[in-house]
């Protein structure tokens, strides 16, 4: 299994590092340099190139590293990814530093979004964030909630590694959907803690995303009753009920 850490891009950018020996893959490069320096540092060989959509800060810095490294490019077959070798569609599993990664489709905040899960790690890009989920771009309503119940399926100690620094903001919206959730208070002190002391607040597990986090929560009567009360009009339906809170949060 392969080890993984950050690089932090842009202003709140994750590009994610994944070594194993000297031997290194990344996850959505928005920035080349960041990248290069942190390889050229610790000596790493770059082999691959993992994208999970097509906006500029995940890929923009795709055609820089292959200039330097002539590696296989991952990426979603019906985006334009700059420099893309391997096209993907979903379902496909690969092998990434001697670990099978299988690639999920999660459409929703662009219509070929993928994820690719490692064994207990998710690489989710823009689709699930801490406490949070990707604006729609591009997908619709129905899409992102399915993509949502795509990853919610996986084993609740699954960590996620989405690719931005968003969760302080986005548990402040949580807590307005659930002022009474005590698993919403607990996290935000402890996400306090940790960015205060300089830390990141990813990766987070599944399992405390099910617990505190409103887009996979449209099934709770909490949820359901915060959106309703926002506009009474809301039918119950889950998808109903992730799109208001979608809508609700855009506006926040």
């Amino acid at each position: 299994m392969f080890d993984v850490s950050f690089i932090p891009a842009f202003k709140d950018n994750y590009i994610w590092l994944l070594t194993r020996g000297q031997r290194a893959v990344v996850v959505d490069p928005g920035d080349a340099a960041p990248v290069q320096a942190r390889l050229q540092a610790e000596g790493l060989t770059l082999e691959g190139i993992l994208i999970t959509h097509h906006h500029a800060d995940h890929q923009g810095g795709v055609a820089e590293l292959k200039a330097c490294w002539p590696v296989a490019v991952y990426a979603p077959g019906n985006e334009s990814i700059t420099g893309c070798t391997h096209p993907l569609s979903g379902g496909e599993r690969l092998e990434i530093l001697g670990t099978p990664v299988d690639v999920l489709a999660v459409p929703g905040h662009t219509l070929g979004h993928l994820a690719y899960y490692a064994t207990g790690r998710l690489f989710c890009g823009d689709t699930l964030f801490g406490a949070g989920c990707g604006r729609l771009f591009e997908g619709t309503p129905e899409q992102m909630s399915a993509s949502l119940d795509c990853i919610a399926a996986l084993p609740d100690d699954t960590l996620i590694y989405c690719a931005h620094e968003y969760t302080e903001m986005n548990l402040r919206f949580a807590l307005a959907v659930e002022p009474d959730n005590l698993a919403l208070r607990e996290r935000i002190a402890r996400v306090a803690a940790l960015r205060a002391a300089g830390r990141p607040s990813v990766p987070s597990t599944l399992g405390e995303e099910k617990a505190t986090n409103p887009f996979l929560r449209c099934t709770e009567a909490d949820v359901i009753a915060a959106a309703r009360q926002q506009n009474a009009t809301v039918s119950g339906k889950k998808t109903a009920i992730f799109k208001f809170i979608r809508e609700w949060r855009n506006n926040f």
